[in-house]
C-alpha cells in the first residue's frame, strides 16, 4: 500500500468522498513480518494467506506499514489448534511511546478440549484496565472466522463474524480518555505468555507441540492514513466506518454476545475496585 490510495482505488476513493484510503488487502503490499526470524511467512502470491509460528525460541507478528487515526481494520483468523496453552495470537492496533493508545483482540490458548478465551482491552494514555473476555460460540481452530475493530471519533466496535460483541464509546464529556489523537498501526502476533495467559499461569506451554502456527487472511483495511503529520479524513467524513454506531439490532446483539458468552467484566469486578468500577463501563 502507497501513501496514497493510488490510481487502482480510484473508483473506491470517490465512493468515500476521498476521505479515507480504502483497499482490498495484501499481505506482500501492506504489512511487514517485523520479528519472528522466519517464523512469520506469506504463502501465495497475492499476499492473501499469512502465518505466524511460536517456538521455544521466538514467537512472530507483523505491523502494517501505514499508521492510521481512525480507521476499520479486519481481518480472517485460524488459531492454533489443540494443546494451545500460554500461548497468544492477537490482532490489535497501537501508537507508539510511553502514554500510547491500543485496541486489542487477543486470543488466549487453553489445553486440548477448553475453550480459548477471546480477550479485549482498550488502551488510552497508556493505561488499559478495561478487559472484557469471552468464550466464543465456534470453535476458532477449526476455521477460518472474521474479527473487526473500527474505530472512529464516536466509538470503537468489536466484532466477530459481523456481530458486535462490545462497544466501547467515546465518553470524554466525564473525563473518560479516548483515543483521538494518535495514529495506531494494525500489529498481529503470536506469543508466549504462560505466566498469566492460560488459567493465570496454571497451565504451561507444552513446548513438545511447537511450533505452534496460526493463520491470518483476507486482511482489510479502511483507514485515514496519517502522513505528514496529519490524516487524511477530514472531520465531516462520509464514509460509513468513520458514522458508524449501533442501532437498536446492534446493541441487542451485543447484548446477546455478552449474555450467553462473556466470562469476565471488568464492569462488574468488585474486588479489583473496591471502591467502585471505573465511571464508564462500556
Amino acid at each position: 500500500m502507497k501513501s496514497s490510495c493510488g490510481t487502482r482505488l480510484a473508483f473506491l476513493v470517490l465512493f468515500v468522498a476521498q476521505s479515507a484510503c480504502v483497499y482490498a488487502g495484501s499481505f506482500h503490499k501492506d504489512v511487514n513480518i517485523h520479528w519472528g526470524h522466519g517464523r512469520g511467512k506469506i504463502h501465495d502470491n497475492e499476499g492473501k494467506l499469512l502465518s505466524l509460528s511460536l517456538d521455544n525460541s521466538s514467537g512472530s507478528g507483523f505491523q502494517s506499514n501505514q499508521e492510521f487515526l481512525y480507521g476499520k481494520a479486519e481481518v480472517q483468523m485460524k488459531l492454533v489448534p489443540g494443546n494451545s496453552a500460554g500461548t497468544v495470537t492477537t490482532f490489535y492496533l497501537k501508537s507508539h511511546g510511553t502514554t500510547w493508545d491500543e485496541v486489542d483482540f487477543e486470543f488466549l490458548g487453553n489445553i486440548t478440549g477448553h475453550p480459548y478465551t477471546l480477550h479485549t482491552n482498550v488502551y488510552t494514555k497508556g493505561l488499559g484496565d478495561k478487559e472484557q473476555q469471552f468464550h466464543l460460540w465456534f470453535d476458532p481452530t477449526a476455521d477460518f472466522h472474521t474479527y473487526c475493530i473500527t474505530w472512529n471519533p464516536q466509538r470503537i466496535i468489536f466484532t466477530v463474524d459481523n456481530i458486535p460483541i462490545r462497544e466501547f464509546k467515546n465518553s470524554e464529556s466525564i473525563g473518560i480518555h479516548f483515543p483521538k489523537s494518535q495514529p495506531m498501526r494494525v500489529y498481529a502476533s503470536l506469543w508466549e505468555a504462560e505466566h498469566w495467559a492460560t488459567r493465570g499461569g496454571l497451565e504451561k506451554t507444552d513446548w513438545s507441540k511447537a511450533p505452534f502456527t496460526a493463520y491470518y487472511r483476507n486482511y482489510n483495511v479502511e483507514g485515514c492514513v496519517w502522513a505528514h503529520g496529519k490524516s487524511s479524513c477530514p472531520a465531516n467524513s462520509h464514509s460509513r466506518w468513520f458514522n458508524k454506531k449501533l442501532g437498536k439490532g446492534g446493541m441487542n446483539k451485543v447484548k446477546w454476545a455478552q449474555r450467553k458468552y462473556m466470562v469476565y467484566n471488568y464492569c462488574t469486578d468488585k474486588k479489583r475496585f473496591p471502591r467502585g468500577v471505573p465511571a464508564v463501563c462500556t
